[in-house]
């Protein structure tokens, strides 16, 4: 496969070249007329100046494109003339002559409106036609974010789509659900990554590192600004054709790509991000004072043994742990530059960027980025032969400590808590010895180093046979690998204990290549068009992993120089291969522009299942009705100009499970040369089977000023496929199987967007998203008798927690008490009657666009109802509780028993602390300011705009948490503060 991708890359470099060559020599001429340059300003019929209006000199194959004002500068011939488009507006030619100044005014378009494409995967589809169900999001409102990863970028900013937080360490992998959750697997619920046509293995990367439980972000080499538009296809009509790669939706990333003309672009900004806020926990004398209470009310003299935090440690002193822990400035920084070029037939473009970003713990932690990408557009005089060809490579460093406790358990300290450093930066192990514990920031010294190198390649080649009919082929190979290296020095641990120098070993390496043949179709006949493509698909995943750790080094500098190790443990070493093949067909017909239909149909092969259930198939109808099309609407309903009602019905599959699963797997015993059996086979397994019903309804008012889109849908998931739990007789855990359980997600979606103000010197955009979403688990025969009984409950959401029902404080012990509902004197699951929800009632966001003259203003808030807990409430044990905690009568009085903990924790496992965790967040806000163009004329540059963008800068809730995006950790700080300023050039 690489002979495969250098052949066709050395094929591309000679392509361009020979284009460049033909083109220098075609422009080699003597000069026959004289050139002057032309100037001018494109504007709108409202008189709105028109930025990025590609302005091109007509059969020459030079251009440019208008700045913010309008403005744009090209050199002429007299004998030349000036081509001006933009989507959505009439193009229009003007002869130069002699005039060195020419204004324009566009006329809008509203047939070239409806002629703007959205990325559907295999197709594009014009925005008013599409029948499926697809969100998008384009550059201008993501490209400026100050985040690692792309998907962080989608919060409160598309209907259906779920985004959460992995956490405040940069590189953590976010979660993100589209339309809920549909299988009992976590990794059964990821959705299909595509960049530029290629899919990327969306399951977060292994680490060891601080970012372990979310796992590292494959999309974290991709840099924002590089990325043109996402779009995320959620109902069947849209993803049945990618077939059991689309069952919980597909991400669709489009990077940008060359055009006509030549530019060079260059932006940078910097700041810093923090934690915007904290718990409001006990100074030191309200928390002695109330660990004092608790040993008078358990009638316990305080002493040395029980009482360190009474008896040893000072009891003036105060540190703010939460502040000591979480309280720095990570600062941010990112550099980008992009050079454009190219004429009529080849277009390039080529770039790279630099990103930082700096640590809130205290140390010194970093996450450092580079990326590079490079596009080729390139068609033939003639037009039918057309390639295209992107690249992308980013490497990434991350030293996120592994091994160090940074949460609660440093946040919650006493408050008089001894030092955890001496004078000379070393560990503070005596003062903690002293008390019988050990420093909250063992392992300090540990680093963890993990890179990773990224490379994205792919190629669309097309070949038009004769009007209407072309071949095609997508070809891309990705190549993902990590190396990471945790450092243990002996100086991380206590003395006492003899520690020695470790080092663990950990590489994941993802490799994959994808072919995908097709033939395309598309031709009218009168009133009738029709679309068609039929494809096949052959991919193949290499995925190896290893691990092993290095023992017993003599100085800390040979840490990880493993010929200075005195041994090495535990390796370990696993190699998968998954294959995939498939054939896939979309028939698209319409009548008139106002009946749609689209059919869409894939067979799927995977390797994951056994000989009988390889295969599978997928597909699904969409429908629409353009009814403002009707001469009924244009003749007594002309203010509605556009209604669209769609539909659409189908299935798609999962295989998203472990490779082999269908044979029995061994590993070698050391030293032996035997085998042992580890996974038990199951040959019958076979795909899951998600079954999408949608209906919808568009509509646009009085030119389209006001926009209206409500969606319902009706997800279906059953054959689900878990690991079912074996007895221990058996000699193994679990196996893999389809259990006979129903998990149904259903909803609304509503999506508004209007032109509040438009004239000649302000305007003002609006849009809102609303998704009211629900989760339930339909059907599961013999769930009492299962594993997960436990777990679920039938007619309820996946997401809940099965919890004792408090009945108040014990009048006697003044403890908190509980239903004991079998009434045997013991709490255990069978007396957990209460059923608590976990997820978000309804979420979404409204976002704002203002421009007045040079100043531009976009902000979005992000709302969320939700529930949420918060448990730091155990008044009397040596860790610091929330302020609430005082004088209310609602939680149990201060003591250090073993009883009132075992209380509180039974509480932990109650409805007891449960609390509205809803919020409205000022998600983002970007403010800029672009400089004249006569300044800018005098310095030689078509733009310049500086601007200040701010991250989560306000939130607005009851919850007394941190951060109540994840309202179940009162200590997670997920969504930093961040304000970053700078400039944007180009020339």
């Amino acid at each position: 496969m690489l002979i495969i991708m250098f052949l066709l890359a050395l094929g591309i470099l000679v392509i361009l070249a020979m284009s460049q060559a033909k083109a220098a020599t075609a422009s080699f001429k003597f000069p026959t007329s004289f050139q002057q340059e032309v100037t001018g300003q494109v504007t709108g019929t409202n008189g709105q100046p028109l930025m990025g209006v590609t302005i091109s000199l007509k059969n020459r194959g030079v251009g440019t494109t208008t700045g913010r004002n309008g403005n744009y500068a090209i050199t002429t011939q007299s004998g030349d003339t000036l081509v001006f488009s933009f989507i959505g507006y009439q193009k229009q030619e003007v002869p130069v002559g002699n005039r060195a100044t020419i204004d324009i005014v566009l006329e809008e378009d509203i047939a070239a409106f409806s002629e703007v494409e959205i990325n559907a995967g295999y197709y594009t589809v014009k925005e008013r036609e599409r029948t499926g169900n697809i969100s998008r999001v384009t550059a201008e409102e993501i490209e400026n974010q100050p985040v690692v990863s792309p998907i962080q970028a989608l919060q409160g900013r598309m209907a259906g789509v779920e985004v959460t937080s992995g956490g405040s360490h940069p590189g953590a992998a976010p979660t993100i659900r589209i339309r809920g959750t549909n299988s009992l697997r976590e990794e059964g619920n990821y959705p299909l990554y595509i960049i530029d046509g290629v899919p990327i293995n969306s399951t977060p990367v292994e680490t060891n590192s601080l970012i372990g439980n979310a796992g590292i972000d494959p999309l974290n080499n991709l840099n924002m600004s590089n990325i043109e538009s996402i779009e995320i296809l959620k109902d069947a009509d849209a993803t049945a054709i990618y077939g059991s790669r689309g069952a919980n939706g597909v991400v669709l990333i489009t990077t940008k790509k060359g055009k006509a003309g030549t530019g060079l672009e260059a932006s940078f900004y910097t700041g810093a991000a923090k934690v915007p806020n904290r718990l409001d926990l006990l100074k030191t004398q309200d928390y002695l004072s109330i660990r004092r209470a608790a040993f008078e009310n358990d009638e316990v003299e305080p002493t040395a043994a029980n009482a360190f935090d009474l008896v040893v440690w000072d009891q003036q002193r105060y540190t703010d742990w939460q502040d000591f822990l979480f309280g720095g400035n990570a600062e941010v920084t990112k550099a980008d530059i992009t050079y454009t070029g190219g004429g009529n037939h080849t277009q390039f473009r080529i770039g790279g960027s630099y990103f930082n970003q700096g640590t809130i713990y205290p140390a010194d932690y970093n996450y450092q980025r580079g990326t590079g990408n490079f596009s080729l557009n390139h068609s033939s005089e003639d037009q039918k032969f057309r390639l295209n060809f992107s690249i992308i490579y980013g490497v990434d460093r991350n030293n996120l400590v592994g091994n160090l406790n940074l949460d609660s358990s440093i946040g919650l300290l006493p408050p008089n808590a001894p030092e955890l450093f001496n004078e000379d930066n070393t560990l503070n192990w005596e003062d903690w010895a002293a008390v019988g514990r050990a420093n909250p920031f063992e392992g300090y010294y540990n680093e963890s180093i993990t890179n990773t190198k990224n490379l994205i390649s792919s190629s669309t080649i097309t070949y038009e046979l004769t009007t209407g009919l072309s071949i095609k082929s997508n070809l891309g190979y990705t190549s993902y690998k990590s190396d990471e290296l945790w450092k243990m020095p002996g100086r991380s641990y206590n003395p006492a204990t003899n520690p020695i120098n470790n080092s663990f070993h950990l590489e994941n390496n993802r490799e994959s290549w994808i072919l995908e043949p097709q033939l395309v179709y598309d031709n009218n006949f009168g009133k009738l068009g029709t679309h068609f493509i039929l494809g096949g698909t052959f991919q193949d995943n290499k995925t190896t992993q290893q691990n092993f750790q290095g023992t017993g080094y003599a100085s800390e500098a040979l840490i990880g120089n493993l010929a200075a190790a005195e041994s090495i443990l535990n390796p370990r070493n696993s190699n998968t291969n998954y294959r995939y093949a498939a054939i896939f067909s979309r028939l698209g017909l319409d009548w008139d522009k106002k009946y749609y239909l689209n059919f869409t149909g894939r067979r799927d092969g995977s390797s994951r299942f056994g000989p009988n259930n390889k295969f599978a198939s997928f597909g699904a109808i969409g429908a629409a009705w353009i009814f403002s099309n009707e001469s009924f609407i244009q003749d007594h309903l002309a203010f509605i100009s556009f209604g669209k009602l769609r539909g659409s019905y189908g299935t798609t599959g999962n295989d998203q499970i472990g490779d082999y699963g269908y044979l029995d797997s061994y590993q070698a015993t050391r030293g032996t040369g035997g085998l042992y059996p580890t996974e038990l086979a199951n040959p019958n397994f076979s795909w899951e089977v998600n079954k999408k019903l949608e209906a919808g309804i568009e509509v646009g008012l009085w030119n389209e000023d006001f926009n209206l889109g409500l969606s319902w849908y009706r997800n279906r998931s059953s054959n689900q496929l878990v690991g079912y739990a074996l007895p221990a007789t058996t000699g193994f855990n679990s196996v893999q199987a389809n259990l006979p359980a129903t998990v149904q997600n259903s909803g609304v979606e509503i999506e508004l967007a209007s032109l509040l103000v438009s004239n000649e010197n302000f305007s003002w955009r609006t849009s809102a998203n609303l998704s009211i979403p629900e989760n339930e688990l339909v059907a599961y025969p013999g769930l009492d008798q299962s594993s997960y009984a436990n777990t679920y409950r039938v007619g309820y959401p996946l997401n809940i927690v099965l919890q004792y029902e408090y009945t108040g404080l014990d009048p006697d012990t003044g403890f908190y008490t509980f239903s004991d509902v079998n009434e045997d004197d013991l709490l255990n699951f069978e007396d957990r009657v209460l059923v608590q929800d976990r997820s978000r009632e309804f979420f979404g966001g409204i976002n704002n666009e203002l421009a007045f003259k040079n100043i531009s203003l976009r902000f979005l808030w992000q709302f969320v109802k939700q529930s949420g807990q918060l448990n730091y409430y155990n008044a009397g044990q040596p860790l610091n509780i929330l302020e609430t905690t005082l004088d209310n009568s609602r939680f149990q009085r201060p003591s250090q028993s073993f009883t009132a903990n075992r209380a509180y924790l039974d509480a932990l496992n109650s409805d007891l602390f449960y609390q509205d965790a809803s919020f409205l967040r000022l998600k983002t806000l970007f403010l800029s300011y672009d400089l004249p163009d006569a300044f800018l004329n005098r310095i030689g540059l078509k733009q310049c705009q500086l601007f200040i963008n701010g991250q989560n800068l306000l939130t607005i809730t009851p919850y007394d948490g941190i951060d109540p995006d994840s309202p179940y950790e009162g200590m997670s700080t997920g969504n930093l503060l961040t304000v970053t300023g700078g400039i944007q050039l180009n020339l």
